[in-house]
Order: structure tokens, then sequence, then C-alpha cells
């Protein structure tokens, strides 16, 4: 076997709509595979029937802090819920330059997963391209978060005290601390950014 052919080829998907609604199918699947309500779903992963019917309904944006949790709580793959894929790899996974599984996860956010083809992760690297636009409303969930900027400069904003970073500069934080990013000098912002659940 070439070597080549152990690596997957680039997915991309492109239609920010599609992508949610093909996200929300693949929780549907899940909750319906497991036998579960709608409210058994909610009640587990902390939100109210509402958001998660939403989530379901492919209506609005899905976190990927709460598919991360709906994961962990289920014992499935995160790439499977975000990508439709399941991992194969056991001892490592080689992630090609602009070959990594993308997703945008909102219209001004797009992420490339670093690890979607290596089994078992308890990490979740992706490569983050922000836009310029409105800001985003905070975010909260368990956990913590690592952002290295590689490209532009971005204001990170932890309990409403803004911070900017520029290339080179990194931060850590406990998720559970409301915090939201955007792109600064009306430019596209590059950033490595590292999930790790608890």
């Amino acid at each position: 076997m070439a070597i080549a052919s152990r690596f997957p080829p680039c997915r991309q998907i492109h239609c920010f709509m599609n992508t949610i609604k093909n996200v929300a199918k693949r929780i549907e699947g899940l909750r319906e595979s497991l036998d579960l309500t709608q409210s058994d779903i909610a009640k587990s992963t902390g939100i109210t029937l509402e958001q998660y019917q939403s989530y379901e309904s492919g209506s609005v944006d899905i976190p990927v802090s709460y598919l991360l949790k709906l994961a962990n709580t289920y014992e499935v793959e995160l790439s499977a819920l975000l990508f439709g894929g399941e991992p194969k790899m056991k001892s490592y996974y080689v992630t090609r330059s602009g070959c990594g599984e993308h997703v945008e996860r909102r219209e001004f956010y797009r992420y490339q997963s670093l690890s979607s083809g290596f089994l078992n992760t308890e990490m979740h690297p992706f490569l983050v391209t922000i836009e310029p636009a409105i800001e985003a409303e905070a975010n909260v969930h368990h956990g913590q978060e690592l952002h290295y900027v590689l490209e532009g400069r971005m204001e990170m904003e932890i309990d409403g005290k803004p911070i900017v970073l520029e290339p080179g500069d990194s931060i850590i934080f406990d998720a559970l601390h409301p915090h939201r990013m955007r792109a600064l000098d009306d430019r596209n912002t590059k950033i490595l950014v590292v999930l790790l659940s608890r």
C-alpha cells in the first residue's frame, strides 16, 4: 500500500447551513439509536429542552463545546458528530497541510480539525479562521481552552475583559468563564485552538 493512500482525502464542507443541518441530523440519529427522548438528552447535557430542540432542528448554530459535552456524555467520538466519520488510527494520525476535516460552525468561524482520524483523543485541536464580523455571543462550557495566534490580531474577551492578542501570543483559560473572540483590523485571524474537556 502506498503511503499516501493511508491518509484520508481532503473533504471540505462549504455551505454553513447545510453543515449545521448535517450535524443536527447526526445528533438526532444518536438520540434515536440510544432510544432517548429530547428531554433525556437535554437533562443529561445540562441545557433546556427548548435549546436542545433548536439544536436538533438545525435552525441555530451548535457550539463545538456542546457537541463535545454530548460526545463525552454518550461515549461517542466528537468527529463522528462533526463530520460523520469514525476515527481509525490508534498510535498516531497525520493531518497533511490543508487536508483536515473542515466545518463552518458559524458564518464567520471556520474550523479545521487536526485530530479527526485519531481514536479516543482526549484533546481536540483545531485551526480556526475568524472572519471580521459582528461580535459573537459569549460562550460558557466545562473544560479548558488554549488559543495560540498564528496570523492576524484578535480580541479575546473573558468575563467582560478584552485582551488583545498578536501573532505568537497565546492564552489558556477555564471555559466556565464567559468568553468570545473577534478578529481585529478588518482582516481574517487564524489561531490554533485546543479544547480539553473535564
